[in-house]
Order: structure tokens, then sequence, then C-alpha cells
């Protein structure tokens, strides 16, 4: 990222305010513009309005759109992003999916369904610097791929998903991560994401089922798995920081069942869900 150095000091409070920073306040006051930077340029990509909307407004909205905001990401040009734009680039109609294999692995998900799949890539390559357990790196993986399938509830869809394949925690914390998102935790320094202003409303207060989850799971003695989720969430991504999926090959298999009969062919409960995502061209 190229930066213009007088634009750097001006954000920073000016000249003199940047001369009384201490080298360590200095290192973090340019962390934090970088970031707000990033933010912006990943937003406008997504098509973000330049200014936070009112929930009022946001609802105003529903009836000129084509499509659903919730609606999953492989269902509509557009819906892959928060804000139900289509990008700049984006085609103008949906591509013909390549077919899965006979025998599907989640590997094969990543790479034919939930590609790019960037944002928990990232998510879990940065629990996996930060040193954490497998669980968690896991967990972080996971926990928004279901939005390929439906954003709206993604926290409940995504751990019934994967629960016939992964263990009780991280089913847990792909679950509560939903509801964790929207409250701060200032003892692990987690803050309130700035960019839910723009996707939420900026006057958006959670609803009621969502301040229970949040409840119950602060309370939960898997509370911190839910919680590292949300604290190694992106919630802008960095476009020049690639992570392959292979990455994680040892992690999945450690700690996820792949059915023999391959995914969507098993007879759980929720193979249904993962031939929908297999082709979702499906008339009925």
């Amino acid at each position: 990222m190229e930066l213009d150095r007088q634009k750097v000091i001006n954000a920073l409070g000016g000249p003199d305010a940047v001369e009384a920073m201490n080298s360590e306040a200095r290192a973090e006051a340019l962390e934090g513009f970088l970031s707000d930077q990033l933010d912006a340029s990943v937003a406008a990509r997504f098509g973000a309005p330049a200014k936070a909307s009112t929930v009022a407004e946001l609802e105003s909205q529903i009836e000129g759109r084509a499509f659903r905001r919730g609606v999953g990401t492989l269902f509509a040009v557009g819906g892959t992003t928060p804000f139900g734009n289509r990008v700049p680039g984006e085609p103008a109609t949906v591509q013909r999916l390549v077919p899965m294999p006979a025998v599907p692995t989640l590997m094969d998900f990543f790479r034919l369904r939930f590609a790019p799949a960037t944002h928990v890539l990232q998510s879990a390559d940065k629990a996996l610097a930060g040193g954490l357990p497998e669980e968690i790196v896991t967990a972080c993986l996971l926990h928004d791929v279901a939005q390929a399938l439906m954003k709206a509830d993604h926290g409940w869809w995504g751990a019934q998903l994967f629960e016939p394949y992964v263990s009780e925690q991280v089913a847990f914390a792909i679950r509560y991560h939903q509801a964790l998102r929207f409250y701060p935790d200032h003892s692990v320094g987690y803050d309130y994401p700035g960019m839910y202003n723009v996707i939420f409303g900026k006057d958006y207060v959670p609803p009621p089922y969502i301040e229970a989850a949040y409840r119950y799971c602060k309370d939960h003695k898997w509370y911190m798995a839910a919680r590292q989720v949300t604290i190694n969430d992106l919630y802008s991504f960095d476009p020049n920081h690639v992570v392959d999926v292979e990455k994680f090959t040892d992690i999945i298999g450690r700690n996820f069942k792949q059915p023999k009969e391959g995914l969507g062919h098993d007879n759980s409960p929720v193979a249904h869900m993962w031939r929908t995502i297999a082709n979702p061209d499906a008339p009925l």
C-alpha cells in the first residue's frame, strides 16, 4: 500500500500531535491508520456506501432489490457481498459450476463451492500463527462458509452443517460466534466492528434471540472458543495475503470426520444441505 506521508500525519492529528507521541504510540497509530485504509479499500471493492445508513433506511431499500441480502453466495450475482450489490468486474449472470466429484470431500467443497474463501482462510491462518489449538483453528476455518448456502443466521446454519463431522466445541464456537461478534470483550481486545455500522445500520440493536445467545454463551465453559473466532475474524481482509487451503490439510484430517461415502451421500441429518451446496441449480 503506497502512503502519502503528509496524509498520514494529518490523519494522526497533525505534526504537533505526531511529535508528541513516543515511538510505540506512533507505531500503534500508524497500524490503526493502515487498518482503516484497508477497511475502506475493501469496503469500496464490495460496493459499500460512503456512509452508514440507519436501520430504517436499509429497510426502505428492500423492495428495490432483485434478491434479499441474506441469500447464500452461490445463488445470486451480488450475493457475495453483505451489501447485496454487484461489484465491479463481477459477471452479470451466475456462472456454470464445475461438477463435484462422485465422493466429495471438504477440500473439494473449499475448491469448487466455497472459493475463494479468502476471509475464513485468513482467519484460520491468523489463529494458527497465534499458536491457538487446532480446534480453534478449525472453527475459524469453517465459521463463515455456510454463507454459501445462507447468510442469515449463518452461525446456526454453519454449526448444523458441520455438527456430524467436528467436535462439540468446534460446532459450539461456529454457532455462537454470530452472537458474540456484536458484543465487545475488552479483556481480550475485541471491539464492535466499525463495518457493522455500514452493514446493519448505525443504530442497529441485535434482536432478543441474539442477546439471549450471547448471555448463554458468556457463561459457558466454551465461551472463549467462540470468542476466539471473533478475535481472529477479519472484518475486512488483505487482498495481498493469499492463503491456500492446502495449508490446513493435516488439521482438517485430524479435526474433520470425512464420511467415506462423500459429503452429501452419507445419509447424515445434514446430507441434504451439502447436496444443495453441490447443486444449487436444482429447480425443486
